[in-house]
């Protein structure tokens, strides 16, 4: 017998299974607890930097600019976001997911180590808190 037999001999049968079908699936998918833009947490530290009495453009040449192009070479640094303003410079790096974030503040660290003989003289030394989330760097 043709499996499908069944159903061609009962079109009323077989229409109410669909619609009913159709309806526990309706009814299914509203229940479904799914977000259509998940929160996801981005690996971030920021960095900042001062030179007292310096104004923006001076913190963005001298200061900003070395720091940014040492953070470059850090391996997955999705975005670096730099903004500067008179006496200090703040930059926030962003890396992908799956990038372990204390392993990438060793490497701002190092970077940071590498960038302060193209930073101006007038700044204190750089300190570095533990790593965390959201570890915030910074270089005096």
């Amino acid at each position: 017998m043709n499996p499908s037999a069944v159903f061609v001999a009962r079109p009323v049968a077989t229409t109410l299974l669909a619609a009913g079908l159709t309806l526990a699936g309706a009814v299914a998918f509203t229940q479904l607890p799914v977000s259509p833009l998940p929160q996801v947490d981005y690996p971030v530290i920021s960095v900042s930097a001062n030179l007292p009495g310096a104004d923006p453009e001076t913190m963005a040449a001298t200061v900003a600019t070395p720091l940014e192009r040492q953070l470059g070479r850090i391996a997955g640094v999705n975005e670096i976001t730099s903004s500067s303003s008179l006496g200090s410079t703040r930059m926030t790096l962003q890396f992908d997911l799956n990038r372990n974030i204390n392993d990438a503040a060793t490497e701002v660290q190092s970077a940071i180590n590498a960038a302060r003989s193209q930073l101006p003289s007038g700044r204190r030394a750089a300190s570095f808190p533990a790593a965390c989330r959201t570890t915030r760097p910074t270089a005096r």
